[in-house]
Formats: structure tokens, C-alpha cells, sequence
């Protein structure tokens, strides 16, 4: 595993749902693991912002990697 997650090179194996600058929303669509659990996850959430809310709902797992300048959240169900 590596000290970053490095969305663009799996980046042909997800699909982008939203991007606004200091916030990326990817789908998985090709078993990319997880950084944290190495586990496939549903959707990865890339952010910079200090301070981020997102919609939990489902039942599924959230992993979280706090890298220098942003944090790695990916969604598992």
C-alpha cells in the first residue's frame, strides 16, 4: 500500500459522480481496493475541505486516510 491514494491511476476502473474543485466523488466499477481496509469500497469521496457533511444513510461502512492536504473517505455497502 501506498502513503497516498493516487486516484488517477485506477481512474479508468471508476466513474466520476461530481468534482467541484476541492471536493471528487467517484463510483467504483472495478473492484478498486480500499486504502485503508483494502477492501473493494462502493464510492470514494476525495476532499480538501477543513470541514465536510455528507448523507450516510444505508447500513453500509465508511474507512477514513487523513493524508497531508485531504482526506480519503471510502463508502463500503
Amino acid at each position: 500500500m501506498t502513503d497516498r491514494f493516487d486516484q488517477h491511476v485506477v481512474r479508468h476502473r471508476m466513474k466520476l459522480l461530481r468534482d467541484d474543485g476541492d471536493m471528487t466523488l467517484y463510483e467504483n466499477r472495478d473492484g478498486v481496493a480500499c486504502p485503508a481496509c483494502e477492501d473493494p469500497f462502493s464510492r470514494l469521496l476525495l476532499t480538501e475541505r477543513r470541514a465536510h457533511s455528507f448523507d450516510a444513510s444505508g447500513s453500509g461502512r465508511f474507512c477514513v486516510v487523513h493524508e497531508d492536504e485531504r482526506l480519503v473517505v471510502c463508502m463500503h455497502e
